[in-house]
């Protein structure tokens, strides 16, 4: 039989069953497998996908929602991956117009790489910011620093989620009751019995991915990262908002070294919602 045109390949919704053609697809274009992310954004959000039909898939994307379920304020769209021998043949375009499609009047952003920044510019996505990615074994040293921090419990949830929703801007109370079973920590700043700030480390390949990092001010963020880094053997990575200068300065002193930076874009609304001066790092850059 005839192989049918790309265009006529239908996009379908992605399951956690297609974990591994996920996997597969990320592996062709040289990105790390990820199983343990996919499999978070297929279960935490919404995964979109063209199946080759000689087996695996020709495209995929993960969309994230925020707030209410039946009208979402926010949505994140990441992991936007054509097969490299589908390359520059519209496919990614394709993808992208469908979800764009989709969400209909749902605000929308993304980080994206230099690669992909003009695909997004051409369908309308405005440059908001820009993230830094962080990697290396962080090195102990310097002012010690006056910020309590401690492993999170069941009874900070609620606090965390207030918090969350404050500075995040949008609800995401799907995503942050997650976060005991994906990451490996899970830790809270405090003062006067308040939460001021918490963030996650996540096993990602060989590394811990710090993020969400919510922090009232730089030395709180520092002090959890720090406190993240005493607990763990593997690299620390991580995606900061360029605009926190202060702690960027402090991780590279520290040994995180540069890695790449990532556009933050967004489509039908000028700047993200929320508090950026405490939002210092998303749970990943795919998620928003």
């Amino acid at each position: 039989m005839p192989t049918p045109s790309l265009a006529a390949l239908p996009i379908r919704r992605l399951t956690l069953r297609d974990l591994a053609a996920c996997a597969d697809l990320s592996e062709n274009r040289g990105w790390p497998r990820e199983e343990h992310k996919w499999g978070f954004l297929l279960t935490a959000g919404k995964g979109y996908g063209i199946d080759d039909p000689d087996g695996g898939l020709v495209s995929a994307c993960a969309v994230t929602e925020y707030g209410p379920h039946d009208r979402p304020e926010l949505a994140a769209v990441g992991m936007v991956l054509v097969a490299d021998r589908y390359a520059r043949q519209g496919i990614g375009r394709r993808l992208m117009r469908h979800v764009v499609s989709l969400m209909g009047t749902t605000p929308l952003t993304l980080h994206a790489t230099p690669y992909g920044r003009p695909l997004y510019e051409e369908l309308g996505f405005k440059v908001t910011g820009r993230a830094e990615m962080l990697r290396g074994r962080f090195t102990p040293g310097g002012p010690g620093t006056k910020v309590a921090t401690r492993p999170a419990t069941a009874e900070d949830l609620q606090a965390i989620l207030r918090l969350d929703e404050e500075v995040f801007g949008a609800d995401r109370t799907h995503i942050i009751t997650r976060l005991p079973a994906f990451a490996d920590q899970l830790r809270v700043a405090e003062e006067r019995g308040r939460i001021i700030g918490y963030t996650a480390a996540w096993p990602n390949m060989d590394t811990h991915v710090v993020g969400p990092l919510i922090a009232r001010d730089t030395e709180t963020a520092q002090a959890l990262i720090a406190s993240l880094a005493a607990h763990t053997d593997r690299p620390l990575r991580t995606d900061i908002d360029v605009r926190h200068e202060d702690l960027l300065a402090w991780a590279k002193e520290r040994g995180l070294a540069s890695v790449a930076f990532n556009t933050v874009m967004t489509y039908g609304i000028g700047e993200l919602p929320g508090d950026w001066s405490r939002r210092f790092a998303p749970l990943t850059v795919a998620a928003g």
